[in-house]
């Protein structure tokens, strides 16, 4: 059976919003001729903002509606679609009061209001009891501490609270009045048990209550008419998590295919049809995720291109391809950094921080912008190579392909270190995966597409893949340097992520 032969239609379009911490666009789907067209109709820089009363760094969700709604009318005056659906990142949320209006304010996960909240709060409960209830690793951002620091600081707003909603949730409620929790985002929460539903005793244990959330729904549930400008459009929750719809576009063959989703963050991990929540599982700090028909996403979480987008922003960089031009021809493996120590979450500077991790580990200090995206990616490779390693381990035998995704599948010197270091074939595309994704699921929902390996694929089939393979292998010294710096960050204290 062909591709072709399981789309039961070439008719439909759908638009998947796709938001992202730093940027967010609408994309125009259809099936054409047995292949997926995409048209990118809108992109827009994702809208934050500081809260005059609390001083919380935090999201402008409004300004996120309007640009979605603007740009719905303007798809509309030219085209039909049938649905509408909406991905983000995770962790993040909205509160509702009994009229359905907001509560407080949409806070960003890179606020600081966490700072010490996991640590006491693993203290009173242990890890081991919170992982082996959620499965899900230990980020201090997760929305398990966020909620408890909302508790401690703004008690205010949970008394208020009747509902609670995932950013996407909150999106898809404005677009067709429909209150839900979509089940790959509750998972990001470290709220949600391993069996799909909401962990009550959790929430209690933080002074919430249980009736705040809604029995997640799967990807894919059609939630009902869109309202307002998007009347006439069938609201379709995809895998509402940004990763989840990443890796539902990832044409994996086979169980023995990892998957990095590279921008911002870089998701590293593989899919499987049960969850790995076992003591080596937590020491190594995998998360469980949800993923496209309750599958789970073996994963974690690495900063991905978080340091240099940040280090090109305070130096007014903004072509970014002559970045990693520059890059090249810099001395691999000069300096390295541990991307995944918590300096490098939100610094004031980015680029002082990185100066002075390779300070203090005796390394030749990057000045350079070249020097800095250098050392940042050569430090990604290698933090690749760890987490190929971990999941090696415990899966119990080796992955044979590593297969990249997202924007940053078109760094070509980060897909050939990514094979170097995890002595891997590489296969890089699609580019649009995370769009791909959300509107697969929609797809899946309409009837036009039969199920996820049907969705994958097309995919395949539709878009040109880029392969690398192994070429230099990394420096025993390198290896031992990099292994110095991960224990560094162990003997502050720090899980390993």
């Amino acid at each position: 059976m062909t591709p072709s032969d399981r789309v039961q239609s070439d008719v439909a379009n759908c638009l998947a919003v796709d938001l992202g911490a730093g940027s967010g666009r609408i994309v125009l789907g259809e099936i054409a001729g047995g292949c997926w067209k995409l048209e990118e109709v809108a992109r827009f820089r994702t809208p934050t903002r500081t809260d005059a009363g609390t001083g919380y760094q935090c999201w402008d969700t409004d300004e996120t509606l309007a640009q979605i709604e603007k740009n719905v009318r303007n798809v509309r005056s030219k085209k039909s679609p049938a649905s509408i659906g909406v991905d983000s990142w995770g962790v993040d949320y909205v509160l509702l009061d009994q009229d359905l209006e907001m509560v407080g304010v949409p806070v960003c996960y890179r606020d600081k209001r966490t700072t010490g909240v996991m640590e006491s709060l693993c203290d009173r409960l242990s890890r081991e009891h919170i992982y082996g209830r959620t499965g899900i690793q230990f980020l201090s951002f997760n929305t398990l501490y966020q909620l408890a620091a909302c508790v401690q600081q703004q008690p205010e707003w949970i008394e208020r609270a009747k509902h609670f909603l995932m950013i996407p949730d909150y999106l898809h409620f404005r677009l067709s009045g429909v209150i839900s929790n979509e089940y790959t985002n509750a998972t990001t929460t470290q709220l949600c048990g391993l069996d799909g539903e909401w962990d009550t005793s959790l929430m209690k244990s933080i002074g919430l209550s249980g009736s705040l959330m809604r029995s997640p729904v799967p990807a894919g549930t059609v939630l009902g008419e869109g309202q307002g400008t998007a009347k006439g459009l069938k609201v379709i929750a995809p895998a509402t998590h940004d990763t989840g719809s990443a890796v539902a576009g990832t044409p994996l063959e086979n169980t023995d295919e990892a998957y990095i989703s590279s921008g911002t963050w870089s998701l590293m991990g593989i899919e499987s049809e049960s969850s790995i929540a076992t003591p080596d599982a937590l020491r190594m700090n995998f998360t469980n995720e949800g993923g496209i028909e309750r599958r789970f996403r073996i994963l974690k979480n690495i900063m991905g291109m978080w340091p240099i987008q940040r280090v090109c922003e305070e130096q007014n960089i903004s072509d970014f391809g002559q970045v990693i031009e520059d890059s090249v021809r810099e001395k691999p493996w000069r300096s390295i950094i541990d991307v995944n120590d918590s300096e490098f979450l939100n610094p004031t500077s980015m680029t002082r921080t990185i100066h002075e991790h390779c300070r203090r580990s005796d390394q030749p200090i990057p000045e350079t912008l070249g020097q800095i995206a250098r050392c940042v990616f050569d430090s990604l490779a290698l933090s690749y190579r760890t987490v190929k390693n971990q999941l090696e381990s415990l899966r119990g035998r080796e992955l044979k392909r590593i297969r990249i995704v997202g924007g940053g599948c078109q760094n070509k010197l980060l897909n050939q270190l990514c094979a170097d270091a995890c002595e891997l074939p590489v296969t890089a595309g699609p580019v649009e995966a995370s769009a791909l994704g959300n509107l697969s699921a929609q797809m899946i929902a309409l009837g036009v597409i039969e199920n996820l390996s049907a969705a994958r694929a097309l995919i395949c089939s539709s878009f040109e893949m880029h392969e690398y393979y192994p070429q230099s292998a990394v420096p025993i010294d390198v290896l031992a340097r990099f292994d110095e710096l991960l224990a560094m960050k162990e003997l502050k204290g720090e899980t390993c992520a």
